[in-house]
């Protein structure tokens, strides 16, 4: 078995591949500061409660944008798994060109989301990941990934309007039944999403008119993804584990 592990700015994804298929994942905060050990017996215990036995983990492909935990991660996966967990990083094959001005300021993150649409969907792709940020990536159809666009996040908007305006109160981020609001809560929840709705339209229309490019397929990814997905025509897939599933595409070309 494969374990991929995503190291996000706001949660650790982990996904246990059986060959090509997801049979688990589960996820753990990156806010906190864990040792090696800590790392390597919380992801233990995931694995057993999830029935999976340490022992069949014979790999692991890690994909992070959060350099300061990385040497307790490592560390952990040595000691308790005795793996050293591939690293995705410069220099590794992806079968993705990066085209843009300055390819090592592209986040790991980034690359895989665009490595898993590029061989599942095909070229030219836009993707579209909500997580922490909102990012927009564009791969076109030989594989190379020449632009992105980076926004804040629905949950960093979220965080902004209740952090900074003192009457603002901490809501629940989902889609209200109106958008005509009528009281506070639904009123800053049909700004954040019918916000995000607007603006995922505005840039992927104008990234298609600026590229020239036909036949575009748009693919979101990302846990609040799946709510934008919804409610836009311009999306044409939605895959939750399109991460976990670019970080397996990339481990098989390696050759390991």
């Amino acid at each position: 078995m494969l374990l991929a592990i995503d190291v996000g700015n706001t949660n650790i994804t982990i996904g246990v591949f059986q060959e090509k298929e997801l049979v688990s994942t589960f996820r753990m905060t990156t806010k906190l500061q864990r040792t090696s050990d800590e790392f390597g017996i919380t992801i233990s215990d995931m694995l057993e409660y999830n029935q999976i036995q340490i022992s069949d983990i014979q790999d692991a492909i890690v994909s992070s944008v959060v350099p300061n935990i990385m040497h307790s991660l490592r560390s952990g996966l040595i000691k308790y798994f005795n793996i050293r967990p591939m690293i995705v990083e410069p220099g590794i094959r992806t079968g993705i060109r990066i085209t843009s001005e300055n390819p090592p300021q592209i986040g790991a993150d980034r690359i895989v989301d665009a490595v898993g649409a590029y061989e599942q969907y095909g070229g030219p792709v836009i993707v579209v990941d909500y997580g922490t940020a909102t990012t927009y990536d564009f791969v076109d159809e030989k594989g190379d990934f020449f632009a992105g666009v980076t926004a804040p996040g629905i949950r960093i908007s979220a965080q902004a309007l209740w952090q900074d305006a003192a009457k603002l109160p901490e809501i629940e981020i989902k889609k209200p039944d109106h958008i005509l609001a009528r009281e506070t809560i639904s009123s800053m929840q049909a700004g954040l999403i019918y916000g995000q709705i607007g603006q995922t339209e505005y840039i992927i229309k104008h990234m298609i008119q600026e590229s020239k490019l036909k036949n575009v397929k748009v693919v979101a990814t990302g846990g609040l993804g799946k709510i934008i997905a919804g409610e836009t025509e311009c999306i044409d897939y939605y895959n939750p584990n399109l991460t976990l599933e670019g970080m397996r595409l990339i481990y098989e070309k390696q050759n390991r």
